[in-house]
């Protein structure tokens, strides 16, 4: 068993890296359970864990929870218990615990995701504001323009002083802020990103014009029309710093509805299920009859046929007890 200073060191190095992952805790216990209040683990997004904080009976509901955690950026307590209070605590996510050592785990959740990237193309004024701005409210801020310098965006993470031809993973949100000085460059650059969210601070009828031009030159006419423009929230900004703050405002609410969060594999978009440009299908999910658990299909060990339909469970217990009284654990499941 790993020791909760080896876990904080952990937790340091791999914060450090940029690497998404969540911080485990048992803050409570109650006998007959292994892990014991102050057991921490850490949960990378693949699903690995190292640590302790139970056996198979815990980890599927700690191993969703976090999924839910690195997607929303919210920390959260859990119970597994195997009485299901009948009026649960506020702020409290009850799971069934099925099996036979029984007991019970309260589990807090604490999502660690690195910043979200926002590349910046173009040195305007208002880029320059927005970088300083942005870097404030947590995001590690990128600049690609000609001649742009660190003296110049002194609070970004990375300046490059060009946009063409820049090996970059794909940021979480991109703003050509270009503003009259190689717009169409630096629009196929953001293209190029791979990027979801890409906004340009432009009128409505200029991108409207470069929109078209992107379109003859071959661009997805999809990702195209998904270019955010004019920019930002519509506020009636004027100045630079007032288009600036615009724009971040824009960039924040696509951040809380999703873009930018943390998948599965550390890949970044709405709901964080797929990379840029990757479409794939949902894990299905079923219910376990005896505990009420969400198990994915997929990946799910224990199943069970009765009735000509296959059920899923999280532990082999859950199985052992629905194959004795099918019967008794379906009419439950349909009250």
């Amino acid at each position: 068993m790993i020791d909760t200073d080896s876990i904080l060191d952990r937790a340091s190095r791999l914060k450090a890296a940029g690497e998404a992952f969540a911080l485990v805790t048992v803050v409570r216990s109650e006998s007959p359970t292994s892990a014991k209040p102050g057991a921490k683990a850490i949960v990378h997004a693949d699903g690995t864990i190292e640590g302790w904080i139970g056996g198979g009976c815990a980890q599927p509901a700690v191993l969703k929870s976090v999924k839910q955690a690195l997607r929303d950026g919210q920390p959260r307590l859990i119970r597994i218990s195997p009485d299901r209070a009948e009026s649960p605590e506020t702020g409290v996510t009850e799971f069934g615990m099925a099996c036979h050592s029984g007991g019970t785990l309260d589990i807090f959740i604490e999502p660690v995701t690195p910043w979200p990237v926002l590349l910046i193309i173009g040195a305007s004024p208002a880029g320059q504001t927005l970088s300083v701005l942005a870097r404030r409210v947590g995001f590690s801020v990128q600049v690609a323009a000609a001649g742009a310098t660190p003296d110049l965006f002194p609070d970004a993470d990375r300046v490059f002083d060009r946009f063409e031809g820049l090996a970059l993973e794909a940021p979480a949100f991109v703003v050509v802020a270009t503003q009259g000085k190689r717009d169409e460059a630096g629009l196929e650059a953001a293209l190029a990103t791979g990027a979801q969210y890409i906004a340009f601070i432009a009128s409505s009828r200029k991108a409207a014009k470069l929109k078209q031009y992107l379109k003859e030159r071959g661009h997805d006419n999809a990702r195209v029309d998904a270019i955010i423009a004019p920019a930002g929230v519509m506020t009636g900004a004027v100045t630079p710093d007032e288009i600036a703050l615009s724009v971040l405002t824009g960039v924040v609410q696509a951040r809380r509805a999703g873009f930018g969060a943390v998948g599965p594999q550390g890949s970044t978009g709405p709901g964080a299920e797929t990379a840029p440009a990757t479409a794939t299908v949902a894990a299905a999910e079923a219910i376990d009859p005896v505990c009420g658990m969400a198990v994915q299909t997929a990946s799910a060990e224990h199943r069970s046929r009765y009735g000509g339909q296959v059920y899923y469970f999280c532990c082999p217990h859950c199985r052992g007890d629905f194959e004795k009284e099918p019967e008794k654990f379906l009419k439950t499941a349909t009250l």
